[in-house]
């Protein structure tokens, strides 16, 4: 082959490389930009179906957080005739049931909003 074949191979080449790499490059950007709406609309799916259980979540951890408030807790536990070890067992025993019922909301809660609620429920304990 001769230099002016080659050169002429070359040219004949050179617009299919070009082409090629455009069409890859545009391939490539189409299928990034694909993924990227795939996982915006699976976030936004995912989050139409978790935000109401969240919300419903927070709602009850503030009721929790009202319930057993001590002058709360004293009103709903206090009966006729109860001794004082027994209005003081009763309100650790309410602080804990309720606690218990709603352990499972921890896992559509803020980690540092649950450890703000075990604190308050210790430290209303304490107070008792």
């Amino acid at each position: 082959m001769s230099g002016d074949q080659i050169l002429q191979l070359f040219a004949y080449l050179m617009p299919a490389v070009v082409t090629g790499a455009v069409a890859f490059y545009f391939f490539r950007l189409h299928t990034r930009n694909e993924d990227g709406r795939r996982r915006f609309l699976l976030h936004k799916d995912s989050q139409k179906d978790t935000l109401p259980i969240r919300l419903q979540a927070y709602e009850r951890m503030t009721i929790y957080l009202e319930r057993i408030q001590p002058g709360t807790l004293l009103n709903r536990c206090r009966k006729d005739g109860m001794t004082a070890s027994g209005l003081h067992l009763s309100m650790l025993s309410t602080i804990r049931t309720e606690y218990d019922h709603n352990t499972a909301q921890q896992v559509y809660i803020n980690e540092k909003t649950w450890e703000v609620i075990k604190v308050a429920k210790e430290e209303t304990i304490a107070i008792i």
